[in-house]
């Protein structure tokens, strides 16, 4: 519409907007550099978090593990299509590194793997932890998720409960950084654009967020 009262075609517009995005998203700090600026502000650990982001049907086939044909961009998690993004916040919860996307059928820890662990590995060995969500358990040492309850319907010990109750609670901020990813921009509330876009739309999101809130690149 804003094109349109400029007599802006339809094609121009939506090149125009293609070109922004990929200005901002070249901006988006790597992982590596924002987990080195992440210690040097004294941080004492660093939140992990996947999300789906919504997305129109993407009728692009794949063959699960299961052996079943599927729909690579449906995530079974959600019931719905997207794509997955994974995210590191610092401890109050400010974002500083989206992922690329990866089709909604692929696993958080398998996103993580791909994507994320090798820093954050690195990071946690230089003292500075990552906390995540028990949809990471596995991911290794120096990435702490809560233990899991018994399967035999026992309680679990006061100890392994306590240290739950804490890793909740101070994970609990980093669910602030998807709330001002997804909350301020609403083209990451649902995507129109191809699904393999929305990698690029989310690193352009991180960037004008860190520069509203002040958190300029060094």
């Amino acid at each position: 519409m804003l094109a349109a009262g400029f007599g802006i075609s339809r094609a121009t517009a939506y090149r125009y907007r293609d070109e922004a995005v990929a200005v901002l998203a070249v901006e988006a700090p790597e992982l590596s550099d924002a987990l080195r600026r992440a210690q040097q502000e004294g941080c004492s650990h660093v939140i992990l978090d996947g999300k789906i982001v919504n997305t129109d049907r993407c009728r692009e086939k794949t063959i699960s593990r299961k052996g079943k044909v599927i729909d690579v961009w449906y995530s079974g998690k959600r019931h719905d299509f997207g794509g997955n993004i994974q995210a590191v916040m610092r401890p109050d919860g400010l974002p500083i590194w989206v992922g690329p996307v990866e089709p909604g059928s692929v696993h958080d820890l398998t996103c993580a793997q791909d994507h994320a662990l090798g820093a954050l590995y690195a990071a946690a060995a230089q003292g500075l932890p990552t906390l995540a969500d028990p949809g990471y358990d596995g991911a290794g040492i120096g990435i702490h998720v809560p233990f899991k309850q018994p399967t035999d319907g026992r309680r679990l010990g006061v100890d392994n409960r306590t240290y739950n109750k804490l890793l909740r609670a101070m994970r609990a901020l980093g669910e602030r950084g998807f709330a001002l990813l997804v909350g301020r921009w609403r083209v990451l509330q649902h995507i129109t654009a191809s699904p393999s876009r929305i990698g690029d739309i989310a690193k352009a999101t991180l960037v004008l967020t860190q520069f509203e809130h002040g958190y300029l690149p060094r």
